[in-house]
C-alpha cells in the first residue's frame, strides 16, 4: 500500500510541479555554471547504495571549497541556492528516486556512507525500511546548518550531538511506522515549511 501510494503521489506531483522544475532549472543555470542536479551516494535500504537527487545549491566545485557538512552562510551556497534550501525546493528531484523504489515519502532520511559505517549496528535496525524524503528528524532539525553554525566545529558537532538524535528519532520512525503515522509527518512537514 505504501508503496503505491509512493509511486502515484510522486508521479503526479512531478507532472505537476513541472512548470516549478523547469523554472527552477532555468535559475540555477543563470545564478552560476555547472550542473542543475546535486548527485550524492546514500545508503538506502539493507546498505543498498543508491544516487540521490537535489537541485544544486552550491557552486560546481563545492567539495574542494570546504568540508562534507554545510553549516551557517556557508559562501559556497549560491543565491539560488540559498532561497532553494530554505523553501526546500532543493528536494523536490527526489521525487525521481520515490518514483525508482530507493526513497519513499516518509522514512528515516539516507545517510552517506561513513556515517553509516561508523554507526553500523545503529543502521541495521534503520535500513531495514526504505529511507525517506522527510521524517521525525526533518521536522525536528528544520534549521539543521543554522545550527551547526554555532559551533566550532561542525562536523564534529553533527557526529557527536545531531546524528546520535537522528538516529534515535530514525529508530522510532521504524517502530512507529504506518500509513497514518507518514500522512501525520507528510502534514507537520508542510506546517513547518509555511510557517
Amino acid at each position: 500500500m505504501k508503496q503505491l501510494f509512493d509511486i502515484v503521489v510522486a508521479f503526479l506531483g512531478l507532472l505537476l510541479l513541472s512548470p516549478l522544475l523547469l523554472l527552477v532549472t532555468l535559475l540555477i543555470k543563470l545564478d552560476s555554471s555547472g550542473p542543475v542536479f546535486f548527485k550524492q551516494e546514500r545508503m538506502g535500504r539493507e546498505f543498498r547504495p543508491f544516487l540521490i537527487f537535489k537541485f544544486r545549491t552550491m557552486v560546481h566545485d563545492a567539495a574542494r571549497k570546504g568540508g562534507p557538512i554545510t553549516f551557517g552562510a556557508d559562501p559556497r551556497i549560491t543565491r539560488v541556492g540559498r532561497v532553494l534550501r530554505k523553501t526546500k525546493i532543493d528536494e523536490l528531484p527526489q521525487l525521481v528516486n520515490v518514483l525508482r523504489g530507493e526513497m519513499s515519502f516518509v522514512g528515516p532520511r539516507p545517510e552517506v556512507r561513513t556515517y553509516v559505517e561508523r554507526f553500523r549496528e545503529d543502521y541495521k535496525e534503520i535500513l531495514q525500511v526504505v529511507p525517506g524524503i522527510t521524517d521525525l528528524a526533518s521536522v525536528q532539525y528544520r534549521d539543521e546548518a543554522e545550527v551547526l553554525g554555532r559551533f566550532e566545529d561542525p562536523e564534529a558537532a553533527y557526529v557527536r550531538h545531531i546524528l546520535p538524535e537522528k538516529i534515535k528519532l530514525a529508530k522510532e520512525y521504524v517502530r512507529r511506522s504506518s500509513l497514518f503515522f507518514d500522512i501525520t509527518l507528510i502534514l507537520k512537514t508542510l506546517l513547518k515549511l509555511f510557517h
